[in-house]
């Protein structure tokens, strides 16, 4: 029942648009939907589009009501509810939801939303800039007091020898009827074997738009079930929001209880090195764009296991549909917020505010999912921003906000990997460094060349002897392919299948790297403009370094891809571990020859001396001995 009527001279609001009743362009539309499914150059700056429903509003009960939830909107949305206006949203990557006030149960209600997706030089995206609402719409029903962002974040405690596993409840309260409320929060987690885990926790009494934050600990009863890649269990989760003896709000997760961390340089899932291979996705279907049906989320999971990927990752917030099929199929993702080259925007105190904003609802919106294994926090942001303030401060502010709100995940940031850059204070406080590499395709700075392949492993040890203590995962490399022809020749498939069969070999090498991340599995739309980096015209405006064409073929570098992944392990050995017992067994054998070769000269030794000096021995030994002299040993790199 969703129509749609374009407004490129923004003129609708002025012609009472909003109402719903105006207009004669109106016309038939699909939601999810973007205004052009194409990526024509000319739509590439934006423009304007309304979108409208008539649907008959849902019996209420007394005291309730009821939001309206977007799941993505690109790019910003302002909408009526019986032409009233009821709220605004401006980040286009991340679900938001607003009150339905003044809505009619029973009779017929009219949504408007008005969609906006004019953009300028900033904010800086590599990806076509799509329009329209891009993910689904739904009608969720709200009570008196209602629980927001609601988390469950499995955490390991051990101490005396023993690990116990407890869940911590996160979420925010809020009191939005016109008295006096003290609400309460009961959790209840299910696991396969039929164990049943329950807490309840209360607040003070609220006041009337009064928000609180409520957090607390559930333990797991019973044997833990642990989730992993290989072996993803879950638990049945229910989160019950009551007023006295009434319940006023259920949500329903599925939780997965798995730890991970980044301990020695290496990141771990349950207390396992990890070795990632994987590829990223856009979520960029030719002809639909990125509103995605439920037939494009099954074939991108099945893409990716098709290749043999145990982890992916994008440049924003992944379909909720998506992560849930993550979750159950065992694949890694490495979460990322949309800052993407905005420097310049971090400059001033309001942009860095925005940007936090876009970060804490990302956060919010993935920490949920067992998947999820890191928060990244930005993208190719500026190499030095122990020099640029603006970033510098972000960044430090950005991983507080990280650890606040889960606690329970390393935090990462994607750099640029510039080579002879010193170490940056601000990466301090990450546990993980994303190495956007593009040496051998890119020619980098005059000063800072990335033009030979040959110079990334120099570059790895590098950041590896600056950031010993975290891990570091190379998050992005790819070539360009459209072409037949030799593989010394730039833009070629073959080029790109060997391209890529360096860079992970260059990684297979070097016992540090936590793992590979190819960019990206498929094909998908980029501004116009854009350089690849092999020929310096653009022929259309698609991002050629997928390892499958716009129009779904597969190229060369995939089988290339499937080989490698499917030949690497998920878990490999703790390279601590197996120091530490080759240390040991190398004392231990020193020791032991050490041992006898001391008692034979010894004994020589004795023989070889008469009564006359065993007893002036005897005699030194019975004075203090000399104060011992103290060397100092330097150590050799």
């Amino acid at each position: 029942g969703w129509q749609f009527a374009p407004d490129p001279s923004d003129a609708g609001a002025g012609l009472g648009w909003p109402t719903g009743e105006a207009g004669d362009t109106w016309r038939p539309a699909r939601v999810p939907g973007v205004f052009e499914a194409r990526p024509l150059k000319s739509g590439f700056d934006g423009t304007v589009g309304w979108y409208r429903l008539t649907f008959r509003g849902p019996a209420t009960g007394a005291g309730m009501g009821w939001a309206l939830r977007f799941e993505q909107v690109r790019r910003t949305a302002d909408v009526w509810l019986n032409g009233v206006e009821i709220g605004s949203h401006r980040d286009p990557y991340t679900p938001f939801e607003l009150p339905a006030t003044g809505l009619r149960p029973g009779v017929a209600n009219t949504l408007v939303v008005r969609v906006d997706n004019r953009k300028g030089r900033e904010p800086r995206e590599g990806w076509w800039n799509w329009g329209g609402i891009s993910r689904a719409v739904s009608l969720v029903p709200r009570g008196p007091v209602v629980l927001e962002h609601s988390a469950l974040l499995p955490r390991r405690r051990c101490a005396d020898g023993r690990c116990r596993w407890s869940v911590l409840v996160d979420g925010w309260l809020e009191n939005r009827s016109d008295g006096v409320r003290r609400p309460a929060v009961a959790v209840q987690l299910r696991g396969g074997d039929g164990s049943v885990s329950r807490r309840s926790s209360g607040t003070r009494a609220l006041r009337p738009g009064e928000r609180v934050r409520l957090r607390f600990s559930v333990p797991v009863r019973g044997e833990p079930e642990l989730w992993s890649p290989e072996d993803p269990q879950m638990y049945a989760a229910s989160v019950t929001t009551r007023l006295g003896a009434s319940a006023v709000q259920i949500d329903r997760h599925r939780l997965g209880l798995r730890r991970v961390d980044v301990r020695d340089g290496m990141l771990r899932v349950n207390g396992r090195v990890l070795d990632l291979r994987g590829a990223s996705i856009q979520e960029d279907v030719k002809g639909r764009g990125p509103a995605l049906t439920d037939a494009d989320v099954e074939r991108t999971v099945a893409e990716l296991k098709a290749l043999g990927a145990n982890v992916t990752r994008a440049h924003y917030l992944l379909d909720e549909r998506l992560l849930d099929r993550f979750d159950e199929e065992g694949i890694l993702v490495w979460s990322q917020a949309p800052v993407y080259h905005r420097d310049e925007l971090l400059e001033s105190a309001g942009g860095r505010a925005y940007e936090l904003g876009v970060l804490r609802d990302t956060i919010l919106a993935a920490r949920s999912h067992p998947s999820v294994i890191t928060h990244s926090v930005a993208n190719e942001l500026s190499p030095t921003p122990d020099e640029d303030r603006g970033t510098g401060r972000w960044l430090a502010d950005a991983a507080a906000l990280a650890r606040d709100l889960d606690p329970t995940l390393p935090v990462s940031v994607d750099l640029l990997s510039y080579p002879r850059i010193a170490h940056q204070r601000a990466y301090d406080a990450y546990d993980m460094l994303g190495i956007n590499s593009y040496y051998g395709w890119y020619e980098g700075k005059a000063e800072r060349s990335t033009a030979n392949l040959g110079d990334l492993a120099a570059y790895l040890r590098a950041m590896h002897a600056k950031y010993p203590r975290k891990a570091l995962v190379m998050t992005e490399f790819g070539a360009e392919a459209t072409d037949p022809g030799p593989a010394d020749l730039k833009q070629t498939f073959a080029f790109q299948r060997r391209y890529l069969e360096r860079n992970l070999e260059i990684v297979d090498r070097l016992g540090f790297m936590g793992g590979a991340i190819y960019w990206t599995v498929r094909e998908f739309a980029v501004k116009p403009g854009w350089d690849g980096g092999a020929h310096p015209e653009v022929r259309d405006p698609i991002h050629n370094k997928g390892l499958i064409a716009y129009d779904g073929a597969r190229k060369p570098a995939w089988k290339a891809a499937q080989a490698a992944f499917r030949a690497t392990p998920l878990y490999r050995d703790d390279p601590r571990a197996v120091q530490r017992a080759q240390l040991s067994t190398s004392t231990s054998l020193l020791g032991s020859t050490a041992l006898v070769g001391g008692v034979l000269a010894l004994v020589l030794a004795l023989l070889a001396l008469d009564a006359w000096c065993l007893r002036d021995i005897w005699r030194s030994l019975r004075r203090d001995p000399p104060e011992a002299e103290v060397l100092t040993l330097r150590r050799v790199a």
